[in-house]
């Protein structure tokens, strides 16, 4: 394939590409690595304030590696998929006991190490060591199947092999390490700032006057993908118990499972599962809390908050144990929890 594309992307990443990430300007993989697995399915604008706090207490690779899950947990509470969390840490602990403490230089290698798919290999890769691999995440989907007009359905394995294929023959051809960064990085930017989903701002793309999708006029029908996850709902009772101190009882979420690896409040699949757990301290229960809903990517959760107040620290009949505020303050709690632990 020629090199448009490629030429095109790499000239306008340098003029009118994003610069002042905090992540961007860098060769460090540990810091390209550490932002590619906190972008994966997370906006920019969370991902900055997340980024730095973790930079703080984790500088580097090993810091992060010798550092006890629990507080990798921690800092990552709010931002989701903690399977990410869990991963980050294991793939740090690696770099250390299998590398050295040192980033493998290439994709296949990268892609050995835990949490790290085909496309944040690549990127780390491409952006730290200037290999001639494509990336192919979501921005970069869109980017390519909308200037290829390639309209088969991504849903199908086969399909998504091709556009591989495709982004692959579009890379520099004989790239220096600075082409390659600013062509990696071109085409995330572009996907980002100019070709997004909805109303994308093909008057200032360079690549408009080659883009199949711009010149049917339907650039938002790409990428095609027809296989849709379907939303559900589930209600969960949270047992709120609270000590004259206090002190909360919580208990290590079981993995794999919602909120895997985070300490929670003990949940239930009904109210009356709830009662029956604290038969022996009922008289202590107080009217339920107020009712509220946290929103999944797949499933919303009702949650149904019964605050249970202690005279002191007995021990209940569930998995758990107590913990004081000095100690909550620094464990890894789901979003939700915390929200409701602040109100006490």
């Amino acid at each position: 394939m020629d090199g448009f594309l490629a030429s095109q992307v790499v000239r306008w990443q340098a003029q009118s590409g994003r610069h002042d990430l905090p992540w961007q300007n860098t060769r460090d993989p540990y810091r390209v690595w550490l932002s590619e697995i906190m972008l994966q399915q997370t906006q920019v604008i969370t991902v900055q304030a997340y980024f730095a706090r973790f930079l703080e207490r984790f500088p580097d690779v090993q810091a992060l590696a010798q550092a006890p899950l629990d507080d990798v947990l921690h800092l990552w509470a709010g931002l989701g998929y903690y399977s990410r969390a869990r991963n980050l840490h294991r793939c740090a602990q690696d770099v250390m006991r299998l590398h050295g403490g040192r980033f493998p230089g290439t994709a296949e290698q990268l892609q050995t190490l835990p949490g790290i798919g085909r496309s944040t290999a690549a990127a780390i890769a491409a952006l730290c060591f200037g290999q001639r691999v494509a990336i192919l995440d979501g921005n970069v989907k869109r980017v390519l199947t909308r200037y290829l007009g390639f309209a088969d359905d991504l849903a199908l394995a086969a399909n998504e092999r091709r556009l591989w294929d495709h982004a692959t023959g579009l890379l520099p051809g004989a790239p220096s390490l600075k082409a390659m960064a600013r062509y990696t990085q071109g085409m995330m930017d572009l996907g980002a700032t100019l070709c997004t989903s909805k109303k994308p701002a093909c008057q200032d793309c360079p690549l408009a006057e080659r883009c199949v999708a711009k010149a049917l006029g339907s650039p938002e029908k790409f990428p095609n993908k027809t296989r849709k996850l379907k939303r559900s709902a589930q209600s969960i009772w949270l047992l709120w118990a609270v000590a004259a101190d206090g002190s909360v009882w919580l208990s290590q979420r079981p993995t794999p499972g919602v909120w895997a690896g985070l300490y929670c409040l003990p949940l239930f699949d009904d109210r009356q599962a709830l009662h029956a757990a604290v038969a022996q301290q009922s008289r202590h229960v107080q009217e339920d809390l107020p009712a509220f809903k946290h929103v999944l990517t797949h499933k919303d959760l009702h949650l149904h908050p019964v605050l249970l107040k202690l005279p002191g620290r007995e021990t209940l009949a569930l998995e758990g144990q107590w913990f004081g505020a000095a100690q909550i303050s620094r464990m890894g709690l789901p979003a939700p929890i915390k929200k409701i632990l602040q109100t006490i």
